[in-house]
């Protein structure tokens, strides 16, 4: 399962009401460490599928979610269980430490 664009409008049905974990990536496309990131995360979201829904918020098209979870740098992923975040990683980081971060809060 590839990563799944979040939206303002979208992000109460696809993350706090989620069945499963989703790490959220608040993102932007002129943010260079957000484009690092990305073939990482997009792998992580094929290896970890049915544990973990990987979602992509663009921080420039929605700006309703982040401002109501303080994001003021990026790229931050916050992990949701339950409607709730309970774990975060600001900036980028190779893929074997994104996944093991990941697997760890899971």
């Amino acid at each position: 399962m590839a990563t799944k664009a979040v939206t303002d409008a979208s992000f109460e049905e696809d993350v706090l009401k989620s069945d499963t974990p989703v790490l959220v990536d608040f993102w932007a496309d002129w943010c260079g460490p957000c484009k690092m990131i990305g073939p990482s995360l997009e792998e992580i979201s094929e290896e970890l599928e049915g544990k973990v829904t990987i979602a992509k918020m663009d921080i420039m098209a929605n700006t309703e979610v982040p401002g109501q979870f303080g994001v003021k740098s990026i790229p931050l992923m916050v992990l949701f269980k339950d409607g709730q975040p309970v774990s975060q990683k600001l900036g980028a980081a190779p893929k074997s430490a994104l996944k093991g971060w990941i697997e760890g809060e899971l």
